[in-house]
C-alpha cells in the first residue's frame, strides 16, 4: 500500500506525494491533459510538437544544452512524451538531487520560449521522427488501425502530425496553444521515491501557485461509425507482414475493462496464451504475436497483432479470429482464468518496481480525471472476474461489425477483405 497525498492548490493545479524512503531514486514530474484527441486537422501534431519545443529553452536556460547540460550533470533520466490524452514532462534523480529536479521540469513547463531559429531546426528533426515510424512497421501499424477505425478525426490520425503542419507551425501557435491547454485544471504533479513530503509542498505551491486558471477547451469527442468488417492495407516491400485486428469496445470508465483485461490477456498475454500457443507453436508462423486493449476516456478497441511470414498471413488472421470466437461460444475454464489472473497480477507488482513507475500509476488517474484506484484495489478487482464475465464482454466486443485489421506488407488494397469477418 502506497501512501499517497493530494493537494489542490486555488488555482485548481493537483500534487500528488508518493514518499518511500526505502527508494533510491525520486522522479518528478508533470502532467498536462492535452494531446492529440484535442488537436483539429490543422492543429494535428502541435501538442508533441510542443513537448520537443519545450526543452529548447526557457527564460531561466535559454538553450537546449542549458537544459541538457544541467540535467546530464545530475546523472538524471529525464524525458517526455505525448500521448492522445495527455503530455508529459519528468526527471528521475538520486534522493539529493530532487528539488533541483523539480527546478528544472518546472522551468520547463513554466518558462519556455519558442525562437524561431529552434522552431525551425526542431521541424527537420519532427519530420525525421516521422520517417523512422514510417520505416518501423511495428510501430506504424497502431497508427493505421487508428486510421481504420476512426478515420478523419482526432483518434483517427497521428500524435506525430501531418507534415504540412510542422512544416507551417509559428512560434505565436505553440504560445496560444500553451496558453489554451497548459492552465491550473488540466495540470497535475507528482513527487514519488525518497523525498521530503514538506519541502516538496512549499515548493509546489511557490512555483505552481499563479498558474493560470483558465479553463481549457474541451477533447473533439470520438464519433463510432462502423457497419460492417473493413480492412486497410498499407503496401510496404518487406521481410515479413505485421497486422493488427482491432475489436471496437468501450471506454476505461467503464467497468466491464477488467473482464476485457483478462480475456486480452488469456488471447495474448503470454507465451502460453491460446494466440501464441495456435499461431507461432502450432503455425510457427510468427515470432511476435500478442493481444492487449488501448482504452481512452471515449472509446477503446481490443487488439490482436503478429509479425508473420507473408505466405501464413491468411491463415494466422483466420486462425486469430477463431480464436476469439471461441471466446464467446465456451467459458474459459477455472484453471486457465486462474493462470491470466496470477499472470495479470504479477506483471502489475513488477511494473510498480521504480518511483517513475509508481508515479505514473496515480497521476494517470488523476491527469484522465478517474476516481484514483490503489494496485490492491485492482488486484482484488481482478481476482473477482469470472468466466460468464468474460463471455459476456467476448460476446460485446467480438462482432463483424466493429471488426478491423490494419496490414503492412506486400499485398495490394483489398486483399483480405473475403476473410475479415466472423
Amino acid at each position: 500500500m502506497h501512501d499517497v497525498k493530494k493537494i489542490t492548490l486555488k488555482n485548481g493545479l493537483r500534487a500528488l506525494f508518493i514518499p518511500n524512503a526505502k527508494s533510491r531514486t525520486t522522479t518528478v514530474a508533470v502532467l498536462v491533459g492535452v494531446g492529440s484527441d484535442y488537436e483539429t486537422r490543422r492543429e494535428n501534431g502541435i501538442s508533441h510538437f510542443l513537448e520537443h519545443m519545450c526543452f529548447k529553452g526557457t527564460k531561466n536556460r535559454p538553450s537546449p544544452l542549458a537544459i541538457s547540460t544541467e540535467l546530464d550533470s545530475m546523472g538524471a533520466s529525464y524525458n517526455a512524451f505525448t500521448g492522445n490524452e495527455y503530455t508529459s514532462y519528468y526527471a528521475k534523480v538520486e534522493p539529493t538531487k530532487t528539488l533541483q529536479a523539480f527546478d528544472i521540469v518546472s522551468d520547463i513547463y513554466l518558462n519556455s520560449i519558442f525562437k524561431k531559429e529552434e522552431l525551425d531546426r526542431e521541424r527537420g528533426v519532427i519530420v525525421e521522427e516521422m520517417n523512422m515510424y514510417e520505416d518501423s512497421p511495428q510501430r506504424k501499424i497502431y497508427d493505421l488501425l487508428s486510421e481504420a477505425l476512426y478515420k478523419n478525426q482526432p483518434a483517427g490520425r497521428s500524435t506525430l502530425g501531418l507534415k504540412e503542419n510542422i512544416r507551417r507551425f509559428t512560434p505565436g501557435d505553440f504560445n496560444d496553444y500553451r496558453k489554451r491547454y497548459y492552465t491550473a485544471p488540466k495540470t497535475v504533479l507528482f513527487f514519488s521515491g525518497n523525498f521530503n513530503v514538506k519541502n516538496a509542498e512549499r515548493i509546489v505551491r511557490e512555483r505552481f501557485g499563479e498558474v493560470p486558471r483558465a479553463l481549457a477547451l474541451g477533447r473533439i469527442k470520438t464519433k463510432e461509425r462502423q457497419a460492417r468488417p473493413s480492412s486497410l492495407v498499407h503496401f510496404k516491400k518487406s521481410d515479413q507482414t505485421h497486422f493488427l485486428i482491432g475489436f471496437r469496445a468501450f471506454s476505461f470508465f467503464d467497468e466491464r475493462r477488467y473482464p476485457l483485461y483478462l480475456l486480452s490477456n488469456i488471447l495474448g498475454g503470454g507465451m502460453s496464451s491460446r494466440l501464441w500457443t495456435r499461431i507461432r507453436e502450432q503455425m510457427g508462423a510468427a515470432y511476435y504475436v500478442y493481444g492487449g486493449e488501448d482504452l481512452y476516456a471515449d472509446r477503446g478497441y481490443l487488439v490482436i497483432g503478429a509479425g508473420v511470414n507473408h505466405w501464413k498471413v491468411k491463415q494466422a488472421v483466420k486462425g486469430a479470429l477463431e480464436e476469439c470466437v471461441k471466446m464467446c461460444e465456451e467459458p474459459v475454464s477455472k484453471e486457465e482464468l486462474l493462470k491470466a489472473k496470477n499472470h495479470m497480477i504479477g506483471h502489475i507488482s513488477l511494473g510498480l518496481e521504480t518511483s517513475n513507475q509508481i508515479g505514473y500509476f496515480y497521476a494517470d488517474d488523476e491527469v484522465l480525471n478517474r476516481k484514483i484506484t490503489t494496485p490492491e484495489a485492482m488486484m482484488k478487482r481482478i481476482r473477482a472476474v469470472t468466466p460468464r464475465e468474460i463471455q459476456r464482454v467476448a460476446r460485446a466486443v467480438v462482432k463483424n461489425k466493429g471488426l478491423n485489421l490494419a496490414l503492412i506488407g506486400p499485398f495490394k488494397k483489398g486483399s483480405f477483405d473475403g476473410i475479415v469477418r466472423l
